[in-house]
């Protein structure tokens, strides 16, 4: 029997769940994983248990929208310059990690006393 659209739907965001989950896991740096669609909504997202939020809920859906436009403009010159494999902003307070992956952006943060990015973002792009 086909699986219906709702039913798709339901699998997708399980299936982000279960890769945020996975994302947590690698490392108690990492503060936050969630994934966004195109238009910046969010999929899904786990904080860590004991985390405090760094953003008000308003504030982080406009985040959210700030980088799927990012992540959209960027797109347009993959062309020319390759497909993004990935984008890091270095805040005071916290490291964000953007990892776009097919339908869906997987917006990290870490703490910023984090020594090895780059080995924690081989480690996320292997769950992806």
């Amino acid at each position: 029997m086909a699986k219906t659209p709702e039913q798709k739907w339901k699998e997708s965001i399980r299936d982000y769940r279960k890769k945020c989950q996975q994302i947590l896991n690698i490392s108690k740096s990492i503060r936050y994983v969630g994934a966004i669609n195109e238009y910046g909504r969010t999929l899904t997202g786990i904080i860590r248990p004991g985390i405090k939020p760094l953003l008000k809920s308003e504030d982080a859906k406009n985040e959210f929208f700030i980088v799927s436009n990012l992540i959209t403009l960027r797109n347009s010159q993959a062309t020319v310059l390759g497909d993004l494999d990935y984008a890091l902003l270095k805040h005071k307070k916290v490291i964000l990690i953007i990892i776009p992956n097919r339908n869906a952006t997987f917006y990290i943060t870490i703490d910023i006393n984090v020594k090895t990015i780059s080995e924690l973002i081989s480690k996320i792009k292997k769950i992806l």
